[in-house]
């Protein structure tokens, strides 16, 4: 079976089911001995001081009443591995084992290991009938998610219609597409509507590039989500691409930081940094060109961030990443240093007085995140849970709220900071195509050289 994603996580739920079972099953009866002493006598067991022992052949009502006072037998106790049902006592119909306790499907069986073979996934005549995570290929189980999957190999048109059932991937999809509507809504008036400047103008430039970062991660996550079960490799190719839409939409916010914000702070105000610098002693600094290269460099250094952070991903879904949610919310963490000036300047300078827009909506936006990477590392409320959250309130449902959030108090500083740069164009360099949709275009191609090659990986991994 090809793999996509850390087989831990398969593992984790069969011992979290087994331990259930153990803590809530039936009391475990005595096994009747049927070669054994005439009835009514009782077999002592080899403990010394234990009052344990085997029930031989009473009659029906006195065993019933040695069973309410005895404590129970357990002659399986010593046996390692998952929990079994007690023995029938009906020799001539015997009951079926459970379901979540028959023996794991597995591709690669070891010695002494009781496997199944594996039945091709077909798909059922009702399409909107859910699976357990023991009935879906390990790819698609999530961890702590026991119910509410769909079957693999849907038509599209099934997967459409999935969205309007209690799965465990709908609110993950309308936890994005209402964010979606909303931010095609604001693009379009400040685009089109609230400006005196044509769409088309040099100065929306970035801000053209920042909405195609924003709606592309939007739309890509809310189409992998909804198709993810169309095929195995389909989905493989939807989350690779759902990654580089991330990282393009981080490169996005770095060209409208550069234009838009980063030139408003006095740490990147020559003049009001040198004498600051003298005062510290620092005379020899010459702060005009530490200024000039960071400009060169700020978004050749986005640039390479963002393509590495999607080798990362792309890398942390397969089979010896041991811990891909937290590889995830590190390496997109890493393209938010590029917003590393904003925080300086709140701590040299008063930025709540100078600029309290800026302040409130950068920082709110920064807590927004934190919680979002917390619910996404640490699988709660699910891990508390197991299976109570699969259809609503599961982490990764948290993590797109709290990721819309974090966008939606960033536009607010962005658009402030556009109205600004269009009081004041004398003052600030004019955006140019190269610097802009150049960049993007771009990255573009090579985010599609990385998914491509990944995807390459995949298939010539699976032919072999």
């Amino acid at each position: 079976m090809l793999k996509l994603q850390s087989p831990p996580c398969s593992t984790y739920i069969r011992g979290i089911v087994s331990q259930v079972l153990c803590s809530t099953g039936p009391a475990r009866a005595p096994s009747p001995d049927l070669h054994s002493q005439p009835p009514g006598q009782i077999q002592p067991g080899h403990h010394h001081g234990s009052r344990q022992g085997t029930i031989t052949g009473p009659p029906p009502s006195a065993t019933s009443t040695y069973l309410a006072k005895a404590p129970s037998l357990d002659l399986q106790a010593s046996i390692p591995g998952p929990p079994t049902r007690a023995p029938s006592l009906d020799l001539h119909h015997p009951q079926p084992p459970h379901p979540a306790l028959a023996p794991s499907l597995d591709l690669h069986p070891q010695p002494g290991r009781v496997t199944m073979p594996l039945k091709p996934y077909t798909r059922d005549k009702d399409s909107s009938s859910l699976l357990r995570w023991d009935e879906v290929p390990d790819d698609f189980v999530e961890c702590f998610i026991l119910s509410g999957y769909r079957r693999l190999h849907l038509t599209a048109q099934e997967c459409l219609a999935s969205i309007f059932q209690p799965t465990n991937e709908t609110l993950n999809f309308w936890t994005h597409f209402i964010p979606l509507v909303l931010f095609l809504s604001k693009f379009y008036q400040v685009l089109f509507l609230a400006g005196e400047l044509p769409f088309h103008h040099p100065a929306l430039l970035p801000l053209w590039c920042y909405a195609s970062g924003v709606l592309l991660t939007f739309a890509m996550s809310c189409t992998a989500h909804v198709f993810s079960c169309r095929s195995l490799r389909l989905r493989a190719a939807f989350f690779f691409l759902d990654y580089a839409c991330i990282s393009y939409y981080g490169f996005a916010s770095t060209v409208a930081y550069t234009y838009y914000l980063l030139p408003r702070l006095d740490l990147l105000d020559p003049t009001v940094m040198t004498p600051y610098l003298h005062s510290l002693g620092w005379h020899r600094v010459d702060y005009s060109l530490l200024l000039g290269v960071y400009g060169e460099l700020v978004l050749p250094v986005a640039f390479v961030l963002a393509v590495t952070c999607t080798v990362a991903c792309c890398k942390s879904r397969s089979e010896d990443c041991s811990y891909p949610f937290a590889i995830r919310t590190f390496v997109f963490a890493m393209p938010l240093s590029m917003a590393c000036p904003v925080m300086i300047e709140s701590l040299l300078f008063d930025l709540r007085m100078k600029n309290p827009t800026l302040f409130v909506h950068f920082y709110r936006r920064y807590f927004w995140l934190l919680v979002a990477a917390f619910f996404n590392v640490s699988k709660i409320p699910e891990r508390i849970h197991p299976g109570l959250f699969d259809i609503i309130g599961h982490s990764h449902q948290l993590f797109h709220i709290f990721t819309f959030l974090s966008i939606y108090d960033q536009m607010h500083y962005v658009e402030e900071g556009l109205e600004h740069f269009l009081k004041a164009p004398a003052t600030y360099h004019l955006p140019t195509f190269s610097g802009t949709v150049g960049y993007m275009l771009l990255l573009t191609l090579c985010l599609g050289l990385v998914v491509r090659t990944y995807l390459k990986g995949l298939t010539n991994i699976k032919q072999n």
